[in-house]
């Protein structure tokens, strides 16, 4: 697979690549967070170190990272094996969960029954309280993609993020609906690959 994927192909604009970041430390189990700014566990440090052979291979000539904890832990991590400082962007940050955050998912339940079901059938739909909708988070998300896009011409870009964050990158380029997003895996530390050419993106790699 990495000879496969190391080669860039003739005509390529840009490869991008993205990175969830390691497990979150344990303040965050079974709670929901979004913008709630938890670091890695020993787990999670240890999840990025055994990708960062693969990531190295393919060359970066520049690292982004979203400045929650987890994510800039796990550029601080993966910068000096790639010999890059990580730029930090807040349009890479996952979803603001609003009041949501940091609260178990019975509690959700038991305090939002209402918005916790509409986000049950329709996660892509719905407005979380004093927080974010799917759709703005997607909106702030391509802009990053296509500011990437512009200042990086022929270039390797790694972006280490989240979840919701990658798939949503991943999402537009294979043209799949919001309501279907979440169908895209990504594991703690996944790696996906991107090739983008003048008209269309081709992805290489999913969760690897």
């Amino acid at each position: 697979m990495q000879c496969l994927i190391s080669e860039l192909p003739a005509g390529y604009s840009l490869r991008l690549i993205l990175v969830r970041h390691g497990e979150p430390d344990q303040s965050a189990k079974g709670r929901c967070y979004g913008s709630l700014d938890v670091g890695l566990s020993e787990r999670g440090r240890a999840q990025i170190e055994t990708k960062l052979n693969l990531v190295r291979s393919l060359g970066a000539e520049a690292l982004y990272a979203s400045p929650l904890r987890r994510a800039s832990e796990s550029a601080a991590i993966a910068g000096p094996c790639l010999g890059l400082k990580p730029i930090f962007s807040p349009d890479l940050q996952e979803i603001n969960f609003g009041s949501f955050e940091g609260l178990r998912y019975e509690e959700i339940e038991r305090t939002y029954p209402e918005e916790y079901r509409s986000w049950m059938e329709h996660p892509a739909e719905v407005r979380f309280p004093q927080g974010e909708s799917f759709a703005e988070m997607k909106t702030r998300v391509l802009k990053f993609k296509e500011f990437v896009r512009s200042v990086h011409s022929r270039q390797t870009v790694v972006a280490i993020s989240h979840g919701g964050t990658n798939r949503i990158i991943l999402a537009e380029a294979m043209r799949i609906p919001d309501e279907f997003v979440f169908r895209i895996d990504q594991a703690y530390a996944a790696i996906n690959i991107i090739d983008y050419f003048d008209r269309e993106p081709v992805v290489r790699l999913i969760n690897g």
